[in-house]
């Protein structure tokens, strides 16, 4: 009988450790959303002006930088199980101190750990999967991060909604929320040790090329390829950060209100990566992305039709279809990297695009917020425009890159 249930539990292992995996992405996608859902009421507590917001956001980004570039040796020594389970425990931890204070430079000071916390997990998670399980689940893995980046701005607007001043309280149920699933990944540290399916695919080992960063970025299609990153993210991190306080200063509606509308963006990305999951069985990586930027433009068009009745209800239909445009691109692209360049450059370069993606994160919804101060935030899907235009030609040079490629 005992060997029955050891055989049972041996080969229910690897789906057990997928769903821990999943529900760590859920805890990486949490936090992300938070700040521009907050944002609009925050910062009037916090006494400090609106364009503010990307000093956090930034100082977040730059510690996921950081985590992102020394993951490899962390996770290395200690293993992805143990380096999830401890980024879990910080992220909640600096979630349940920003909900304590209600200082503007202490929140600033906990930034840079927060994005510690998601770097590592995002790093470890992202290459375990990569490694151990088949192309779908990583379309999903991500869907998953929508789930999370969806339910967060939820939970903010949920509080807001009771006294307009309770963002903290936000902050603190999601800080609880990753104490449980901390729990969660410290009881399943187990299963990572014999957790790797036995139809993990067999190409993960291939050989890689060392080669010097000057060496990657004089290939063919690789400055191409990073700026479509750059400019995937510049849409996601201005949409995500700024589309509240773009509602609440254009349209006058309350910030709770604005918060779901938010979320509903969050949404449509998290919707478009599980439905990509099932289309990609049928659509090349070419249709795929066409689809995506077909979406957004879609999406743009919506939110500036012009018709004052429904002005609002269509903007945020806008940053829903948006979502949905952008959910197959990052992961398509991802997939997409080895056929473009090699399996012996992928690495390299796909560290390039990941890079060229957290500065894009970081640095696009600030320069945005400081011209909106500035000028106004009128030009809010101006700016957006702006970088699907760039992405649309960086796309069409880089499908002339090579045949072999689906582009």
């Amino acid at each position: 009988m005992g060997t029955i249930v050891l055989t049972v539990f041996r080969r229910s292992t690897p789906i057990l450790l997928l769903v821990v995996i999943y529900l760590s992405f859920i805890s990486l996608g949490l936090p992300d959303s938070l700040l521009g859902a907050a944002w609009p009421s925050m910062h009037a507590r916090l006494n400090v002006p609106l364009s503010y917001a990307p000093f956090i956001s930034v100082l977040i980004s730059c510690g996921t930088v950081v985590s992102s570039v020394f993951a490899f040796k962390i996770l290395k020594r200690f293993g992805a199980g143990r380096v999830t389970c401890f980024s879990i425990l910080l992220t909640s931890a600096v979630l349940v101190f920003f909900s304590c204070t209600h200082n503007f430079y202490l929140l600033c000071l906990c930034a840079l750990p927060l994005g510690l916390g998601a770097g590592a997990v995002d790093s470890g998670l992202n290459n375990y999967v990569a490694l151990h399980y088949r192309a779908l689940h990583m379309n999903w893995l991500h869907c998953f991060w929508g789930v999370g980046a969806s339910i967060g701005p939820l939970i903010m607007s949920a509080f807001l909604m009771r006294d307009s001043g309770a963002w903290f309280m936000g902050y603190r149920a999601v800080g609880m929320i990753q104490c449980c699933l901390f729990l969660i990944s410290l009881a399943a540290l187990p299963l990572w040790e014999n957790g790797r399916p036995a139809d993990a695919p067999g190409g993960a080992s291939a050989a890689v090329e060392k080669t010097t960063m000057k060496d990657l970025l004089s290939l063919r299609g690789v400055k191409s390829a990073a700026l479509i990153f750059f400019c995937y993210c510049g849409i996601e991190a201005v949409c995500g950060l700024w589309s509240s306080s773009y509602l609440v200063r254009e349209f006058g509606i309350v910030p709770e209100e604005a918060a779901r509308w938010t979320s509903l963006f969050y949404l449509g990305i998290t919707c478009g990566r599980f439905v990509s999951g099932f289309l990609t069985l049928r659509l090349s990586n070419a249709k795929m992305l066409k689809l995506g930027v077909l979406l957004i433009a879609a999406g743009i068009i919506c939110a500036n039709m012009p018709i004052p009745s429904v002005r609002v209800v269509l903007v945020g239909t806008g940053l829903v279809i948006i979502g949905l445009g952008c959910a197959p691109i990052f992961p398509t692209m991802i997939h997409e990297t080895p056929r473009l360049f090699g399996a012996r450059y992928s690495q390299g370069i796909i560290g390039l695009e990941m890079a060229a993606a957290y500065v894009s994160a970081s640095f696009c919804p600030a320069v945005f917020g400081i011209l909106a101060q500035t000028f106004s935030f009128k030009f809010f899907f101006a700016a957006v425009s702006v970088f699907w235009l760039t992405m649309i030609f960086m796309l069409k040079k880089l499908g002339q890159l090579r045949r072999g490629s689906d582009l």
